[in-house]
């Protein structure tokens, strides 16, 4: 990031050791490094205020709705009645945003490592968390998302990994191994449900194709999913882990039903039919999911390319 004093600054996040995206910077609103991670909260002219960490996009105030509805709506809409809801990550506030839209949700507890991003997104992100750190039914826990799940017995319907990218030397990559998924399994109810964040489909596939095999490893049912972020210059992956139920076979009317049964009227890109749409993966996809044999493990961890 360039000084604030320069009279015009570029943002640069790059993909891969070939390609980054370059974005004009209206205004630095933040820049500093907590003991985790470096933290740019800055504005531009096309993707509004961005939440950036260790260089990578995380939220845009134009579009993160469709990361966050998409990773979580069609997550809790596969669960006939999600009681009790673990977010590991997700430290601006809406994943659990848009959790607690379902008012079926008694509590939902949040772990994350960094408390200083979720500080900084109390006080410069609220269009982004609006009020959600406010809802009692929302449990805060500043530590490390593994940990937790380690040493917790409480047992959960839905959990929902939001956690930055796997990047090496990041805070991140051991919660995509199939030993976190296994210690995750464990904590949840017999008709528990996991989602995940994948990475991108485009830049990053291979990583979005080992998360998707390892999942596979541990869970009954396992669905990949994926949509466009502008943000992120990318179709961006999602994988779905069930012990029961399947998010692919859910019906448009039963969606629909679900919508008005729970009271949700506020949503900006999830609809019964975006539902279906996510799960509709091109044929090379396909083929290659079909293919995979890679297994990420705690001593084999998986990285990004950039």
């Amino acid at each position: 990031m360039q000084s604030d004093e320069m009279p015009w600054r570029w943002f640069v996040e790059h993909q891969t050791p070939y390609t980054s995206i370059i974005h004009k910077v209206k205004r630095i609103i933040y820049s500093g490094k907590t003991e985790y991670q470096q933290v740019d909260i800055i504005e531009t002219y096309d993707l509004g205020i961005c939440l950036v960490l260790d260089g990578k996009v995380q939220s845009s105030t134009k579009d993160e709705w469709i990361y966050h509805e998409t990773l979580v709506h069609p997550t809790l809409f596969t669960h006939p009645k999600p009681k009790n809801v673990l977010i590991i990550g997700g430290g601006e506030g809406a994943t659990a945003r848009e959790v607690l839209k379902h008012k079926c949700v008694e509590k939902a507890i949040m772990i994350d490592i960094d408390k200083q991003v979720v500080e900084l997104s109390k006080k410069y992100l609220r269009e982004i968390c609006e009020n959600v750190f406010e809802d009692p039914r929302l449990e805060l826990i500043f530590t490390d998302g593994r940990k937790f799940v380690e040493k917790t017995s409480t047992t959960f319907d839905i959990a929902i990994i939001d956690v930055t990218d796997p990047l090496s030397g990041g805070p991140s990559y051991l919660l995509y191994t199939k030993e976190f998924y296994e210690k995750l399994y464990q904590r949840l109810s017999d008709d528990g449900i996991l989602a995940t964040q994948a990475t991108s489909t485009f830049y990053s596939i291979d990583c979005f194709l080992a998360i998707y095999n390892t999942l596979s490893k541990v869970f009954n049912i396992v669905k990949a999913a994926h949509v466009w972020i502008p943000s992120f210059a990318s179709t961006w992956g999602f994988v779905i882990g069930s012990k029961k139920y399947d998010p692919e076979e859910l019906e448009i009317e039963y969606l629909e039903e679900k919508i008005k049964e729970r009271k949700i009227t506020n949503l900006k890109f999830y609809t019964p039919k975006i539902h279906k749409s996510v799960f509709v993966l091109p044929p090379h996809i396909e083929r290659r999911l079909k293919e995979e044999n890679r297994i990420i493990r705690d001593e084999q961890p998986i990285f990004m390319p950039a």
